[in-house]
């Protein structure tokens, strides 16, 4: 019994090992361009309905919260889907891995926004930038069994990050501020995906 829980502990090693060198192609460009149409509508849901997202700060963080979590849910779900259709014996390794890479930031991320809304409210201005940076942080983190050309959507976020950041105050609250760099950050990473892709089935 011992050496058939080595040789299936060593299989599912072989496995983790296989997966960690093949590039992951358990994203869908069209569902990422989708997620980049929600942060450009949620961008201009805030701009018609809320003028002073300062003033209603749990507002303004339920707007971009539930944007985020309906992306990720819609991704998420896409990207099972995907995974065994292309990746078929390694799905479950293969997304496993991808969860691991973001999984981290995803984490940090909503750590942060708490930490902020309930114990430094003056600093809400911030969250934008944070967010950005942290979310770049994950695409880096990411690029390594992604498209190589990947590495320009992190650092789309890391500037767009430090842009808000720079822009102090409430003018980081602006709607744009979080709809032109999600939406035009998560069309690029659908625009890498959709050239990579069929540049790679074009080689077959």
């Amino acid at each position: 019994m011992n050496d058939l829980n080595k040789a299936i502990g060593d299989i599912s090693s072989i496995r983790m090992q296989v997966a960690r060198s093949t590039e992951f192609r358990g994203y869908g460009p069209a569902t990422l361009a989708a997620t980049g149409l929600f942060a450009a509508a949620a961008g201009a849901a805030q701009a018609l309905w809320l003028h002073d997202p300062a003033a209603h700060a749990l507002v303004y963080l339920g707007l971009w919260t539930a944007t985020a979590m309906v992306s990720a849910a819609l991704i998420g779900a896409q990207m099972r889907a995907r995974t065994h259709r292309v990746h078929s014996g390694l799905a479950n390794e293969m997304i496993l891995m991808a969860v691991e890479q973001f999984l981290p930031s995803v984490a940090a991320g909503a750590l942060l926004t708490f930490a902020i809304a309930r114990y430094v409210p003056v600093a809400v201005w911030m969250l934008p930038g944070l967010w950005q940076l942290i979310f770049s942080l994950g695409v880096f983190s990411s690029c390594r069994f992604l498209p190589r050309p990947m590495l320009w959507a992190g650092a789309w976020y890391l500037v767009t990050g430090l842009v808000c950041i720079a822009l102090a105050g409430n003018r980081a609250l602006t709607p744009w501020a979080m709809a032109i760099p999600y939406g035009a950050g998560q069309f690029l990473v659908a625009g890498i995906l959709f050239f990579t892709t069929r540049e790679a089935e074009d080689e077959k």
